[in-house]
């Protein structure tokens, strides 16, 4: 039995006519043709979507963002190996008619247009929202950690500069005392490294320690708690169980297929003070307040929590149950300055809401960690409401400057309501399997669980390609190519 023959490879072969005839209808590409075709790439914003009228001509910004989006659907997300397809990938032929624009071209375009590469994906967003592939019943919010390009060696804290400056001043203490031991030694003989590669070794670690000590000088001057040398927005935070330099992307997905409704590319390590703005985000993507946003325990920031649903959020957090008291809205007033637990700090009356009601009067400032104690002893003695820790212990400290703290306090009226804050279990039951699965296929399948580029706001850009990807991959799963490029054309 013989195996399987190819082509002859000297045997001259008629090949179809056209590059048309390897795509096929269901292809596809075709759907990011005919989607970027309909776009208006002035209106969206993409730098050179009018040529000039004199000098080189530049590439269409229809064919560098083609380009992109076939890359980033099928794991090239690079500019150099994009460069490499266009002279070798037949769809990629057709889909940019036989350009091939080199690396650098390609690069610029991807950082020089953040926000209408966000606009792009805000315009598949509507349009499949028009095709009535989101469900807008519940949405499911959660982030997820991509690595930066930024090693940990290169990202520093105030602990780890203390800690390295302490160690260098070591090093030189131990060569002083090498320099010295060597000018004693007998008929000149010298131990271990001669005086001149001595000096040079502390002149080193003294320019290194001067380094150390500017970062140190810089995180002071700002109030940062991180520097980052290579990506300066990036931060480090834990990812899957370790510490790394990364970028915490916060997604709203809705649950009836999956589709990403909102997205953004933060630097905060935690997830908490996320659901308000990102509920307003996906409230004005969807163009609705109608619906559910459910989201992890990582978020459970009451005074976020109490902001989203005084705006009309209906928001499940696992793990809420309770009631929280906040000023009535007939009063006007706001709550301001800080929250600890399931208390309400309000700045301009000095005083402190607990979760049951009971006002907590000021007592007495802590120096060493900055913060004002609050207690009501005779309240707390009768109450049978274990809400938190400083309840339990009669007090509530609330992080402020010392000149803000008085023990002066308003005990006139305090207006205020009860709101009952309760995750419905059914809805929370489907943030998992709703929200989890665009990270996956995102890291897995499409091979983008961390950033190729340096900087928030570019970051940003590589994000709306990676989610517009998503999203175009999802709706031709669900539609089929040929008829989402028929609703595309129209």
């Amino acid at each position: 039995m013989q195996y399987i023959n190819g082509f002859d490879r000297s045997q001259t072969e008629l090949l179809p006519d056209s590059i048309e005839d390897y795509v096929d209808e269901n292809n596809p590409v075709r759907v990011i043709d005919a989607f970027i075709n309909s776009l208006d790439m002035s209106e969206l914003g993409f730098e050179r979507s009018i040529p000039c009228e004199t000098g080189r001509p530049p590439y269409d910004p229809r064919d560098l963002l083609k380009l992109y989006v076939y890359g980033y659907m099928n794991r090239t997300r690079s500019s150099r190996r994009l460069e490499k397809e266009t002279k070798r990938n037949l769809e990629l032929m057709w889909l940019v008619r036989r350009l091939s624009p080199d690396h650098k071209t390609i690069s610029r375009f991807r950082s020089g247009n953040p926000k209408a590469l966000k606009n792009v994906f805000r315009e598949f967003a509507r349009l499949c929202d028009s095709l009535g592939l989101y469900g807008k019943e519940v949405e499911a919010l959660d982030g997820s950690k991509f690595k930066a390009v930024n090693s940990k060696d290169r990202n520093f804290t105030a602990g780890k500069l203390e800690d390295r400056i302490s160690r260098i001043d070591k090093k030189i203490d131990k060569y002083l005392e090498e320099l010295e031991e060597n000018d004693r030694a007998e008929d000149g003989a010298e131990k271990g490294k001669t005086a001149v590669e001595i000096k040079g070794i502390i002149e080193g670690l003294k320019s290194r320690k001067t380094r150390y000590q500017g970062y140190a000088d810089e995180l002071e001057k700002t109030g940062q708690t991180q520097k980052s040398l290579t990506d300066p927005d990036s931060r480090l935070m834990k990812a899957n169980g370790k510490m790394e330099v990364c970028y915490n992307v916060q997604t709203v997905v809705d649950s009836k297929y999956k589709l990403i409704a909102e997205f953004e590319v933060t630097n905060h390590p935690e997830d908490a003070n996320q659901i308000q703005p990102m509920y307003e985000a996906a409230a004005e993507q969807l163009e609705t307040r109608d619906f559910s946003l459910t989201a992890d325990a990582g978020y459970s920031s009451i005074q976020d929590i109490v902001a989203s649903v005084q705006a009309g959020a209906d928001v499940h957090v696992a793990g809420t149950d309770y009631e929280i008291c906040v000023p009535s809205q007939e009063t006007g007033a706001e709550i301001t300055g800080h929250q600890n637990g399931r208390s309400v700090y309000f700045k301009d009356r000095n005083i402190v809401l607990c979760p049951m009601g009971k006002v907590l009067y000021p007592g007495y400032y802590k120096k060493e960690k900055k913060q004002g104690v609050f207690h009501n002893s005779a309240a707390c003695k009768g109450c049978t409401c274990k809400c938190t820790k400083e309840a339990r212990g009669k007090r509530h400290e609330v992080p402020m400057k010392e000149e803000a703290f008085s023990e002066n306090y308003d005990d006139g009226n305090l207006f205020v309501k009860q709101i009952k804050i309760k995750a419905d279990r059914k809805i929370v039951s489907q943030r998992k399997s709703v929200v989890e699965h665009p990270f996956g296929t995102i890291k897995r399948s499409m091979d983008a669980a961390y950033c190729l580029t340096k900087g928030i706001r570019k970051v940003r850009a590589e994000f709306s390609l990676v989610f517009l990807a998503y999203n175009i991959k999802r709706a031709v799963n669900i539609l089929g190519s040929k008829k989402l490029v028929a609703l595309c054309v129209v």
